[in-house]
């Protein structure tokens, strides 16, 4: 008899769970996903395109809400947690459920998971969502193409439109992102490669999209999403902590895992964090993983005309991702906006309309601050209608992508950047020279 399961996700881990453990898999049948954290995921199939050959009609995904009712119905001997960024308690509290339902409760690790790949692989993970290893992979490429190598970055997938057509897509010119029909938070992590002139692939099918990747590269960069462990084999692990969560690489799902197994432990902005977090985090480091490498960095903001914040009213934008299910507060724009001097940081919650409005009731954390939330065309109005409609001389766009590619704005505008300052040695050439990448 076959095992029957269902595959708990957010269109990412679940995707590629299903494709490299059990999509050709005569053992199992995948009766279901159900989907959260991703607004329009759910009541869609997995197409029978990427299904493969024992799904000729594709799988069904449903809301997570509805997991115990299939349990039932579907007859489901198994269920495999799949999405990343959970507090541990969290993750017990879904296998709690799922066992007193009477299925199995499974969590898939990187040997029955990861690719191995004909070309190097540096990883680049995170403790948590926000903690600034999208800027830890643009400073390795920037390492590795200094020294003459051909890099390829993959991104971790982020499919929430047509699956299908999004199975294997290369991200090299500001017209692919509008070819594809990005969202804002593709856009947020593919953009700033195209900006330095470097090439990105993402998509649904991670073999096939590792060895088109190969088909260019001398060495491929692992651009982690949210804090989950890699897709690919890699060479060289790196994983960043953000001390301003001190104590979170241990009590996170998945980012525990890539704290415990990194070759390089990047600490960022220690321009920001206390001695009191900085000291959590290497002391929980040096308990857990006390052979990594330490590198410690700072995440330097970067405004073109800061001196046009100074005495304004300000709405400021942040990344989506990193204020919702990261748990930050804050992030670039709000650092920049106090540096330079904003006389008022205007709350949005009065102006918020529709799915804004929404995303605000669902994540509680006390933030004064705009989330870049663009999961569709509807939700990028409701984003360009809360922007309108709050009162503000300026707003400050703390977002990695430029916003105003995306809508038009009545209002002025003034973008910030970030990027990887490494404090001291060893640097991120010293490792990569280490593991002789370069």
């Amino acid at each position: 008899m076959k095992k029957r399961v269902l595959i708990m996700g957010a269109a990412g881990r679940d995707f590629h769970n299903f494709n490299v453990v059990y999509r050709d898999n005569p053992d199992y049948e995948v009766v279901a996903f159900t989907a959260t954290q991703i607004p329009g995921i759910d009541d869609k199939k997995y197409p029978a395109a990427l299904a493969g050959k024992l799904y000729p009609n594709g799988i069904p995904i449903y809301p997570e809400s509805d997991l115990d009712k299939l349990i039932a119905e579907l007859n489901v001997d198994e269920v495999v947690f799949s999405y990343s960024d959970q507090p541990h308690i969290t993750v017990m509290n879904k296998g709690s459920q799922v066992l007193a339902d009477g299925a199995d409760f499974t969590l898939l690790g990187p040997k029955s998971t990861q690719i191995k790949s004909s070309k190097p692989v540096v990883s680049i993970c995170a403790v948590r969502t926000g903690s600034g290893k999208s800027q830890t992979s643009r400073a390795v490429v920037r390492a590795l193409r200094a020294a003459g190598k051909k890099v390829v970055s993959i991104r971790h997938p982020m499919p929430y439109g047509d699956l299908a057509a999004q199975a294997c897509q290369r991200f090299a010119t500001y017209g692919d992102l509008d070819r594809y029909k990005c969202t804002i938070e593709e856009r947020e992590e593919y953009e700033p490669h195209i900006d330095m002139g470097a090439v990105i692939y993402a998509g649904v099918d991670y073999e096939m999209i590792l060895r088109e990747a190969e088909k260019e590269a001398d060495i491929i960069v692992w651009d982690g999403g949210n804090n989950d462990f890699s897709f690919y084999v890699p060479d060289l692990k790196i994983t960043v902590a953000d001390p301003l969560r001190a104590g979170h690489e241990l009590s996170y799902h998945p980012g525990e895992t890539n704290f415990r197994n990194a070759d390089v432990i990047v600490i960022n902005k220690v321009d920001s964090a206390t001695p009191a977090q900085l000291m959590q985090v290497r002391q929980n480091m040096y308990r857990v993983n006390p052979g990594a490498t330490l590198i410690e960095a700072a995440s330097p903001v970067f405004v073109m005309d800061a001196d046009v914040m100074r005495g304004k009213r300000v709405l400021v934008i942040e990344d989506g991702p990193t204020l919702t299910h990261g748990d930050m507060t804050y992030g670039a724009g709000y650092v920049a906006a106090i540096k330079y001097g904003a006389a008022e940081i205007v709350d949005p919650h009065p102006y918020a309309v529709g799915s804004i409005k929404a995303t605000f009731e669902k994540y509680t954390q006390k933030m004064s601050i705009l989330p870049a939330m663009g999961y569709s065309d509807e939700q990028i109005e409701d984003l360009r209608q809360t922007i309108e409609a709050t009162p503000c001389d300026l707003v400050v766009m703390g977002t990695p992508i430029d916003l105003l590619r995306v809508m038009k704005l009545s209002k002025p505008c003034v973008r910030v950047t970030y990027e990887l300052q490494e404090i001291g040695t060893p640097t991120i050439s010293d490792v990569l020279k280490k593991a002789r990448l370069i």
